[in-house]
């Protein structure tokens, strides 16, 4: 039987609102040791951002990131994947689509998250990604 998103995804994933702070959002990743937050509109999926996405929109272009609201930088054209999807089909888009982490939605809001981490650790436990993915973060 095909393995299914809901098995592989890491669930209850941080969100935060549109008009949070780019500082919030990098706060939340340092202290979860996580590299992306979904970005919310009440319980509804608006966009993805993620620590390269702070580097790059944010602080290289010299924003303000204590003023900076998400919105204003997240990734909103986002793909998403539903738990009952199989693993294989997300994979395959992850591929095609070149990203690193899918959003998983019902009803567009959001309930899990699949990476190239979480797929790692379930389909190869002894390769090199699966060992990056469990080391804690460097403090």
């Amino acid at each position: 039987m095909p393995q299914k998103v809901r098995d592989v995804m890491s669930p209850d994933p941080v969100t935060l609102p549109e008009e949070a702070t780019v500082v919030k959002a990098a706060k939340l990743m340092r202290d979860q040791g996580i590299g992306d937050v979904l970005v919310v509109r009440g319980d509804r999926l608006t966009g993805l951002v993620t620590d390269r996405d702070i580097v790059v929109r944010a602080v290289a272009e010299a924003r303000d990131v204590s003023a900076t609201p998400l919105a204003t930088l997240c990734t909103s054209d986002v793909i998403t994947a539903d738990p009952d999807q199989d693993a294989d089909e997300v994979i395959r888009m992850m591929r095609e689509k070149a990203v690193r982490r899918v959003p998983v939605v019902v009803g567009g809001r959001p309930v899990g998250i699949v990476t190239l981490g979480d797929l790692a650790i379930e389909r190869d436990p002894a390769s090199a990604l699966s060992d990056i993915t469990v080391a804690p973060p460097n403090s």
